[in-house]
């Protein structure tokens, strides 16, 4: 049990890190390329922006997966890179069909990861509200109608 919290410890730790990284060069990206669509009224660039931060964030939860992708295959040979992805995206997401499974020692690290994924999931979602907030999109949308 011991190796199970040390391991979901550490990915925990990983993929915060690589969330807050991602984040901050979304965010960078972001204001270097997008900071003059904040003010404008036309509402196609600000959507290209959105899409932007989205496919971003997409990236950084995909390497986030691929993350725990890698280690349950370390603690289960058994698995495919395949089942290990997809157990993993499934993990993630707290979608749990649970079709696919780790090996008995290993089920308690692989329950964690769906704690973490909700909370970077939930992390995202703040940071794309706050992106449409600074955008003004849709404040600016209903002022028009």
């Amino acid at each position: 049990m011991f190796a199970n919290l040390a391991l979901a410890a550490l990915m925990a730790i990983v993929c915060v890190l690589l969330h807050f990284v991602g984040l901050t060069l979304i965010s960078g990206y972001a204001r270097r390329h997008f900071g003059r669509y904040h003010a404008r009224h036309d509402l196609r660039p600000q959507a290209f922006v959105i899409l932007v931060t989205v496919a971003a964030i997409f990236a950084v939860h995909t390497v986030e997966i691929w993350a725990y992708g890698a280690a349950f295959l370390l603690v289960d040979p058994a698995l495919s890179l395949a089942d290990a992805l997809y157990f993993s995206i499934e993990t993630y997401t707290t979608l749990g069909y649970g079709d696919v499974l780790l090996s008995p020692d290993w089920h308690l690290f692989g329950a964690t990861e769906a704690m973490v994924g909700l909370l970077l999931i939930g992390w995202s979602t703040a940071y794309l509200v706050a992106v449409s907030g600074r955008l003004h999109a849709f404040a600016e949308q209903n002022a028009e109608e």
